[in-house]
């Protein structure tokens, strides 16, 4: 089996990092804001929508530094500068990073607020962008800054834009209709509820900063930032009375613009600011989430005279239950998605042993196979293919010069697609060669971590942290673990990391029926390998005899083979061997009959009994 050499159209293999540039792009950073009077500034990997992707001219903190990550801040002082980072981008960080301008700092070790009152000398004047840091954030360093004896000052203009010659224009992608047939729901019927909500919380009104919120509830898409189908805008809901959306009228088609009307004001996102000052001069209270809401909005309406209430945004728990046609669209996306994925682990196993496919050809490959169903509309992440020592990187992303062959050991593939109607993350670790004993070992106690979350039942009310541990035990027998979340929430063609729900020390929302989720336990050897082995899972009601509580379960909707050539049989119980078999068998009954000959019968032999 072959596939067409077809270069990636949704994932870029350049590597735009560039260490050198780092240090003359933190001196001119220091010439700006000591023009502007100012002895340092914050710099937060963000955009006014706290967005993880984010559109090229918001990546402020990649073009000052050259780091790519999704979580990244900058700290500079006149002598000092750092460049914080969690767990997933320490290795990262140290290639595409000039170590001699920034210094890196795991936020684990020290949060950058505890690095400012540290390293901050008494009378210094810090500057930091408004629209960029969270209320909940800014308000970690204003104690910071309190503590060290240094003023904050908000800048009007961002000092990193002042001196960015080339910085992209802000984007302005169509905003398209995601209609009633996919989203299940009317848009009326959505802001019928989230009104509800707000009366019962006794708020006037709720601002609506994040763009995965405001797409839900009008039931709109956009694609203004890489891999979610986002329209940048904003939303004032009040609890009475007609919405405004504020979205920038050239993405806004005659009749998107007419559906639109139908349920909310029209108004440019400049006009923002008018509409904060006069929800304060009439003194409203005003729901915000201070963990996602933009410092400057908040502050504008406290010095208007609206009343804040801080909160989470209930359109975001409202999103993540998906009702009964976005689940039917996710359960139909995954199988269309696991024909293509049948077809990609096909294709590797016949081309990896003959020693000249690699990560970027078969990460060009899966997305040819996605695009061949016809209906693909974006990959909902960049595609993490990664072989031998790549793959204890979680968050690896292949480019030229990091590019292996995929030659004997564990090769990992980490993708997911958008498709109108569902949105799709899956991970598989296949064998290329033999694998050693240590590696069948640790592949099998991570499958195993992976049976027990499939499997696990709970009581109403669970959250992801008391699960999560699930996932672990196995590795946790042997000494070691692993460093990510088991999972977390996907979206309906929308993010592919929703929150509020995960499965992780940090889950602490109850896990509802409808809500989806990744289950992705994972070990990575640094230097040598990784596993992961992802599916996507729903919860939902479950029935136990007996019992008397109500019980929650989970119901898997990804369908690929888990490489029976990677797994330690000895080390499974019966039951976790039963579930395998009947996962396996389920999969070939789903996928077998949208697939080819050749395939189905490659797959026939994937997925026979252990």
């Amino acid at each position: 089996m072959t596939a067409k050499h077809v270069e990636a159209r949704f994932q870029s293999f350049d590597e735009t990092a560039d260490p050198s540039q780092g240090a003359p792009r933190l001196k001119a950073l220091r010439a700006e804001l000591a023009r502007q009077g100012l002895d340092g500034f914050l710099l937060p990997r963000a955009d006014e929508h706290q967005n993880e992707y984010l559109p090229p001219s918001a990546e402020r903190l990649a073009w000052l530094t050259g780091f790519t990550g999704s979580f990244g801040f900058v700290s500079v002082l006149p002598d000092v500068a750092a460049i914080f980072v969690d767990g997933r981008y320490t290795v990262q960080v140290r290639a595409q990073v000039d170590a001699a301008a920034f210094t890196a700092v795991n936020v684990s070790d020290q949060p950058p607020s505890d690095w400012l009152r540290e390293h901050a000398k008494p009378g210094q004047r810090i500057g930091y962008d408004p629209t960029l840091h969270t209320l909940d954030g800014f308000e970690r360093f204003e104690r910071a800054a309190k503590a060290a004896g240094v003023e904050l000052a908000a800048v009007d203009q961002n000092p990193v834009d002042t001196i960015w010659s080339d910085r992209p224009a802000p984007p302005l992608a169509p905003v398209t209709l995601h209609g009633e047939a996919l989203a299940g729901e009317s848009a009326a019927a959505k802001l019928d509820r989230v009104q509800t909500e707000l009366k019962t919380q006794k708020a006037d009104a709720l601002l609506v900063t994040d763009a995965h919120c405001l797409a839900w509830v009008f039931n709109i898409r956009g694609g203004d930032v890489a891999h979610t189908p986002l329209p940048l805008g904003f939303a004032i809901i009040p609890a009475m009375g007609r919405p405004s959306v504020f979205l920038d009228a050239r993405k806004l088609s005659n009749a998107v613009r007419d559906a639109l009307a139908g349920s909310a004001e029209i108004s440019e996102p400049g006009d923002l600011d008018a509409a904060l000052k006069a929800l304060g001069a009439r003194g409203a209270t005003v729901r915000l989430d201070a963990a996602a809401s933009a410092v400057a909005f908040a502050r504008t309406l406290e010095a208007s005279g609206a009343k804040l209430q801080r909160g989470a945004d209930p359109i975001a728990k409202l999103k993540a239950v998906k009702n009964a046609t976005e689940l039917a669209g996710a359960r139909a996306a995954h199988l269309r998605d696991a024909a293509a994925l049948a077809r990609f682990l096909r294709f590797v196993d016949e081309e990896a042993p003959k020693g000249a496919l690699d990560e970027i050809g078969a990460a060009e490959a899966l997305e040819t196979f996605r695009r061949e169903t016809g209906v693909l509309k974006e990959i909902s992440f960049d595609s993490i293919s990664a072989a031998g020592p790549n793959a204890a990187l979680p968050h690896y992303r292949v480019t030229r010069s990091t590019n292996r062959k995929l030659t004997s050991g564990f090769y990992l593939i980490d993708s997911g697609a958008q498709y109108e109607d569902g949105t799709t993350d899956v991970t598989r670790t296949v064998v290329v060669g033999e694998a050693s004993a240590e590696m069948r070992d640790r592949f099998t106690r991570v499958l195993k971590g992976h049976i027990a979350i499939a499997t696990a039942a709970f009581p109403k009310g669970v959250s992801g942290a008391q699960i999560d541990a699930f996932a672990r035990r196995a590795l946790w027998d042997v000494g070691t673990d692993f460093d990510h979340g088991t999972g977390h929430g996907v979206g309906s063609y929308l993010s592919v990391h929703e929150g509020p729900q995960r499965i992780s020390k940090l889950g602490t929302v109850a896990l509802e029926p409808g809500m989806i989720l990744s289950n992705e336990p994972g070990y990575y050897r640094e230097g040598h390998y990784g596993i992961r082995t992802e599916n996507l899972i729903v919860v939902e009601a479950r029935k136990i005899a007996g019992g008397d509580r109500e019980m929650r379960g989970f119901e898997t909707i990804t369908f690929a083979p888990i490489d029976r050539r990677a797994i330690e049989p000895s080390l499974l119980s019966a039951d976790e061997r039963a579930w395998l078999d009947a996962y396996h068998a389920e999969t070939l009954a789903k996928v077998g009959p949208l697939v080819d000959a050749e395939t189905r019968a490659w797959l026939e032999a994937a997925c026979a009994p252990l």
